[in-house]
């Protein structure tokens, strides 16, 4: 059973966000997860203090998908891209094959 960590998009018609899964890799996009391990909201936005600055939101539990990755799920490219701007994880660079 090969895990892969991947994004399901929800939301509404060009306002896309999408939530951060645990999946088997040979499941469809949107179908039941194993776990979710967190929010991505693409669309930037302006923080409440309006420094001017858009930022883009991501919501992750790091612990979890540290476990998942321990464990051996493969992280999808856009999940790696995102999981590289997370703080807590520090990857080296990704190899293509």
């Amino acid at each position: 059973m090969v895990l892969k960590i991947r994004l399901a998009r929800f939301g509404r018609r060009r306002n896309p966000c999408y939530n951060i899964v645990v999946a088997q890799a040979r499941s469809a996009r949107n179908s039941k997860p194993i776990e979710v391990l967190g929010t991505y909201d693409p669309l930037a936005k302006l923080p409440p203090n309006i420094d001017g600055q858009k930022y883009k939101d991501i919501k992750l539990d790091s612990t979890r998908a540290k476990y998942w990755l321990g464990v051996g799920a493969q992280p999808s490219d856009p999940v790696w891209r995102l999981l590289s701007m997370v703080r807590n994880f520090f990857f080296k660079k990704r190899k293509r094959l």
